[in-house]
């Protein structure tokens, strides 16, 4: 496979991200903005938490349900936080086998640095739809995957149906 190019441009976005200054976090900036979710990819807003498009997803339709409190341990969310989180979470799987068919769904958090967690100091929920053969040689022999659709598409595919939250 050696000299075959993948193209995926979106990913220099994340690689030539701006650093943000250490006291800010941007799941705290999007859970407070007044700009337009469909910008920020914002599906869903309840009490206590939200329903955020992943940016560099690991699967199309990939979700994160976060928080509006910003803290990196389970134990310091309150049991009303907690159980908003996993509605969320099953509404969102909910929406993703009726609007994107998916077949299966890996979720869960990454609670720390060492456990993968990119940011670490506020918790949040993955929902990573799956598919039978959906990861098929890429990842295994190129150490790529491949999407096969626009994050705004799938925005627009998923945005009303989780209007009816």
């Amino acid at each position: 496979m050696s000299g075959d190019i993948l193209w995926a441009p979106w990913r220099m976005e994340f690689i030539r991200g701006a650093k943000s200054s250490k006291d800010s976090c941007i799941f705290c900036e999007l859970a407070t903005s007044g700009e337009i979710d469909s910008k920020n990819l914002v599906l869903h807003r309840a009490k206590s938490s939200y329903v955020l498009m992943n940016r560099y997803p690991y699967n199309t339709g990939h979700l994160l349900v976060i928080p509006f409190s910003h803290t990196g341990t389970l134990s310091s969310l309150s049991s009303d936080e907690h159980a908003e989180i996993m509605r969320l979470t099953s509404a969102s799987v909910e929406i993703l086998q009726k609007i994107l068919g998916a077949e299966g769904f890996n979720c869960g958090f990454n609670l720390g640095r060492s456990a993968g967690a990119g940011i670490a100091d506020h918790l949040h929920m993955h929902i990573v739809p799956r598919w039978v053969g959906d990861s098929n040689f890429m990842p295994v022999i190129g150490g790529t995957r491949s999407m096969p659709e626009y994050l705004k598409e799938t925005y627009s595919e998923l945005a009303d149906s989780f209007k009816a939250l």
